[in-house]
């Protein structure tokens, strides 16, 4: 009942308004597990966002943005670059914002995607991540990404199944142009927190299993999960990224040709 409340509440109110609830719900949320609220990443989905609500998050000092598509991915940050250096000319503004893939991605797509990003957390194949690495041999660093990992098993959704990512991270690990940095889980959209709950928790031990193995090395340290409805049970579980949109930017058209990764 809690929860429902406060979801209903994170509705409410101007963007600044919302946006500081769900910031107050995630340090309640971290506080209540022993952990410090600054240790958790919020990347606001901004799939239904409009240009004037990401310039408003910008001013709120907000820094990490993601996208599920990749040409909106494009279209958005050269709207906002343009944002950034004319405030840099009018103001001296230091701004600066990280973009997050977070939805799948076409083969065609990933020189886009590797450009533009600063985490793609959507790695559902080993045929997509050596695609990625032929792409980041541009780049002057290593691109960091997340393996998209389908721990509940259902047909419907993209990701490696949980038996086979040891073995995937250990060939990422060999690429190095790669930097494999954790995992991207996603709750089942039916069966409410409680499914939610034990797929956080299967996760969250599938994560600590691989970093306690020593594959992947120091830098895989990121646990990727919890959208607008269950963010606090995934923070619960040990997730140090919540993606966030709905809750943040309101409500906004369906999207029927894609998976949702974050809302």
């Amino acid at each position: 009942m809690q929860e429902a409340v406060a979801q209903k509440q994170s509705m409410d109110g101007t963007l600044r308004e919302r946006y500081d609830a769900v910031r107050a719900r995630i340090a309640a949320a971290a506080i209540r597990a022993g952990r410090k609220p600054e240790h958790i990443m919020l990347v606001v989905v901004t799939k239904a966002a409009t240009p004037e609500q990401i310039r408003e998050l910008i001013s709120f000092g907000h820094q990490d943005f993601g996208e599920n598509r990749v040409q909106q991915l494009i279209q958005r940050a050269a709207q906002i670059d343009e944002h950034l250096a004319r405030l840099r000319e009018l103001r001296g503004s230091t701004s600066a914002v990280r973009w997050h893939m977070i939805g799948s991605i076409q083969r065609n797509k990933v020189r886009k995607a590797v450009e533009l990003s600063r985490l793609i957390h959507s790695v559902d194949s080993l045929r997509l991540a050596e695609e990625i690495h032929v792409q980041a041999a541009r780049r002057d660093q290593p691109i960091d990404v997340l393996l998209e990992v389908n721990v509940s098993g259902e047909l419907t959704k993209h990701g490696i199944t949980g038996a086979a990512v040891r073995h995937v991270v250990g060939q990422l690990d060999t690429m190095v142009n790669l930097r494999v940095r954790g995992v991207m889980v996603m709750a089942p959209l039916v069966g409410g927190i409680e499914v939610a709950r034990g797929t956080f928790t299967r996760a969250a031990e599938l994560f600590a299993d691989i970093r306690q193995s020593g594959v992947g090395g120091a830098a895989f340290d990121l646990l990727s999960m919890g959208m607008s409805g269950d963010f606090e049970e995934a923070i619960a579980a040990g997730a140090n990224i919540v993606r966030v949109g709905t809750a943040i930017i309101g409500p906004g058209e369906p999207e029927a040709t894609a998976e949702s990764t974050g809302s």
